[in-house]
């Protein structure tokens, strides 16, 4: 497979081989703030104890990433996917053990109780129907009284049989056994208890004798007492566990050292194979896309625009030719000079300055469709067959072969990343601009509350800690056969999808957007539009120094970037139909017989 070295990090703001110019240095006493390596990232570290919390994303990575050999890992900006799958995978083992554990006391608890510990199917049943009708498409009304219904049912029912067993424990005739039990009736349990000890199965010197009883009996009685408290403390025990787990090794000041994760130690031949091609894939310049969405792992679209104008020569100018690379030349630098704290400032205040523009990110990516493509391995990641490709992209202007300059910014810990995609291609006396800003939203509150519910769990009493975990034992079963389940169908899949021999695909999700719940915060929403607005501007302004330096009028440009890329449509005359707003479509019929016209913006977020 072919290797390439992983791209700068956040912080690191040497230039790449595919940047042209030269850079901006920030000016003497501001040194750049210090790097954060994906891996070692705080969103990298909240979708690490996501895996513990949420088991559908969990499955989803390991689907993703573990299953789907023949998938291109997304792009993962800011974060490091091959760490999220190592702990998915950890955290399925672990949940795994549990739930086999569970399930065999269950099952083992069966024969020491003769069959009494069955009886809890009963109440376990009303009370998952209870859950269940309260997500069928009912009325509320209706599908609330129905399911409070089955809850007590299922209550008073699991409070008879406690009260049954206790009963029997203690030698107390129970005249409903048969009802109970319909697999006793005739044995001589009938005249357990007051009648004698002949059938109790007890000696006198209080010994257990199977001979003496073909039923139940009091050791039966207390193994099906005790097994809610037994299942109790396995539950409560693998709460403390990932409570131990997200505060230990998920924890702040430990994360950041991945020789000391336990998750990465797993010598899985294929997980080590895998996790190689993800962090050769994630990080690169050359992004394998599927068709259908070509920048995944982004986030989300967030007012894309483009426009095109004509290359009109100045009267008082000598015209160069002009190239896609030089317009890069131009805006590059007056991108990257948005690091630089303000010139203004003594060199201590810029030293402290903490704006995330100072860890801005700028660098050429080339777009390749994975269709084609013989095997995922056969990708052109060597650093010589990327060169060629970026110089072929950039001026050619293919369809499905495309060349940007992708500019970043992470911001909030790498929770709010912002993304602008920038493409500038000049045809037949044309001028083409196309401009995609992306964001990456934060990461799932639940994930975020990673610290406190670990630091809750832990601090609880015991008392309250037994009671919780008595309260979740009716859902254990069930939750333990589930995962079990979902356990062998991952190894069907892995052993009969034939992944391994697929061709390749671009990705089907991303491991950081399927973390992040699309909302944000006024100050995250107003960064992002700061962010967005100020790469843009300087996007403009390196265009409109291209044309300027290379004897090209710019009026015309910079009045219709101005319109477009604050969400409106340039109209050169009012003549016909005019729309205002976001998401308005203006259709011109020429009267003349041409074609229609339209111009259409997408709205901002």
């Amino acid at each position: 497979m072919s290797q390439t070295n992983v791209p700068a990090q956040p912080g690191d703001h040497d230039r790449t081989s595919f940047d042209k110019g030269p850079a901006t240095p920030p000016p003497p006493g501001a040194p750049p703030p210090a790097s954060v390596p994906p891996a070692a990232s705080e969103a990298t570290r909240l979708l690490c104890a996501g895996t513990y919390l949420d088991g559908a994303y969990r499955d989803a990575v390991i689907e993703e990433l573990y299953v789907h050999e023949e998938r291109f890992a997304a792009p993962s900006l800011g974060i490091d996917a091959a760490r999220v799958l190592a702990h998915a995978l950890r955290a399925r083992r672990l949940e795994l053990g549990w739930a086999a554990a569970l399930l065999g006391l269950w099952l083992a608890s069966v024969p020491l109780s003769y069959g009494l510990t069955m009886l809890y199917a009963w109440p376990v049943v009303l009370l998952g129907l209870g859950r269940f009708v309260r997500r069928l498409p009912l009325p509320y009304w209706l599908a609330a009284g129905i399911a409070f219904l089955f809850r007590w049912w299922g209550r008073f029912s699991a409070a008879w049989i406690a009260v049954f067993l206790v009963a029997g424990a203690f030698g107390a005739t129970v005249s409903l056994l048969e009802w109970l039990l319909p697999w006793s009736s005739g044995s001589s349990y009938s005249s357990f208890g007051v009648e004698g000890t002949e059938s109790s199965g007890w000696t006198e010197s209080g010994a257990f004798d199977d001979s003496a009883s073909s039923g139940p009996n009091a050791f039966h009685m207390w193994v099906t007492l005790l097994l809610p408290v037994a299942v109790a403390a396995l539950v409560a025990l693998q709460r403390h566990r990932t409570a131990r787990v997200l505060q230990e090794e998920l924890s702040r000041t430990r994360f950041p050292d991945l020789h000391r994760d336990p998750a990465e130690q797993h010598t899985g031949a294929r997980f080590q194979r895998l996790r190689a091609r993800i962090r050769t894939e994630q990080h690169g310049q050359l992004v394998m896309y599927r068709p259908g969405d070509p920048f995944r792992g982004a986030g989300e679209a967030y007012g894309t625009w483009s426009l095109s104008v004509e290359l009109r020569p100045r009267k008082d100018a000598e015209v160069r030719q002009l190239d896609n690379a030089a317009f890069l030349e131009r805006i590059v630098p007056l991108v990257e000079a948005l690091r630089v704290p303000s010139a203004y400032r003594s060199p201590q205040a810029r030293a402290v300055v903490r704006d995330r523009l100072r860890e801005l990110e700028a660098d050429e990516c080339v777009f390749l469709p994975a269709d084609g493509i013989p095997a995922r391995a056969a990708a052109p990641y060597a650093p010589a067959e990327l060169a060629r490709h970026r110089a072929e992209a950039v001026e050619e202007g293919g369809e499905t072969r495309r060349h940007f300059l992708r500019i970043r910014i992470g911001g909030w810990h790498e929770g709010l990343v912002t993304t602008v995609f920038v493409r500038v291609h000049t045809q037949g006396g044309m001028l083409m601009l196309e401009v995609a800003p992306h964001v990456l939203w934060p990461v799932r509150q639940e994930f975020q509350d990673a610290d406190r519910l670990a630091h809750h769990e832990a601090h609880l009493h015991p008392v309250v800690r037994g009671l919780r975990a008595l309260t979740g034992t009716p859902r254990a079963g069930g939750r333990a056969v589930a995962t079990l389940a979902r356990g062998l169908r991952s190894v069907w899949r892995l052993a009969t999808g034939g992944h391994a021999a697929a061709l390749p695909e671009g990705p089907g999700l991303s491991v950081r957007e399927l973390g992040s719940y699309g909302d944000a915060s006024l100050f995250q929403d107003m960064d992002a539009a700061r962010y967005l607005k100020t790469v843009q501007q300087r996007v403009a302004a390196g265009v409109t120094t291209a044309l300027r330096e290379a004897g090209y009028v710019t009026e015309e440009f910079e009045q219709r970037v101005v319109n477009v890329a604050e969400g409106g449509v340039y109209i050169e005359s009012a003549q016909g139909a005019v729309g205002i707003g976001d998401h308005n479509t203006v259709t011109h019929n020429d009267r003349r017989g041409g074609a229609p016209t339209e111009g259409a913006t997408r709205g901002n977020r």
